[in-house]
């Protein structure tokens, strides 16, 4: 069984916080963003800080701004791509034709000489 003299929720050397023993804060101002779902976030900044032009919004995660009337538009998902589909963008069919006939060329020619054992 614990001592029965010990205050609960304490510690030994805990005395009363408040604004004397931490200091005080500085001082802040509150700055309004508007989402596209039109959520209202009230983020707190020090006067001396510079005011980010944009937010994310804590209740959709949409990007937010600080004009009400013209929020920011939803940023666009782009579907994933596979390397395949990135190859096709970069080469024309009559390229990749040509890419692999050079290869296997190439390896047909090392297959002859023995360099490579199919």
């Amino acid at each position: 069984m614990a001592s029965g003299s010990a205050i609960r929720g304490s510690r030994v050397g805990a005395g009363p916080m408040g604004e004397a023993e931490r200091g005080d804060s500085a001082p802040r101002q509150r700055v309004t963003y508007w989402c596209a779902n039109r959520h209202e976030t009230k983020p707190s900044f020090a006067l001396d800080a510079p005011i980010p032009e944009s937010w994310d919004c804590p209740r959709c995660g949409l990007p937010a701004s600080l004009d009400s009337g013209n929020p920011p538009p939803a940023p666009r998902n782009e579907p994933y791509k596979t390397h395949l589909a990135y190859v096709k963008e970069r080469r024309t069919d009559e390229e990749a034709k040509q890419i692999l006939e050079e290869a296997l060329s190439t390896l047909r020619e090392r297959v002859s000489r023995g360099e490579v054992i199919l």
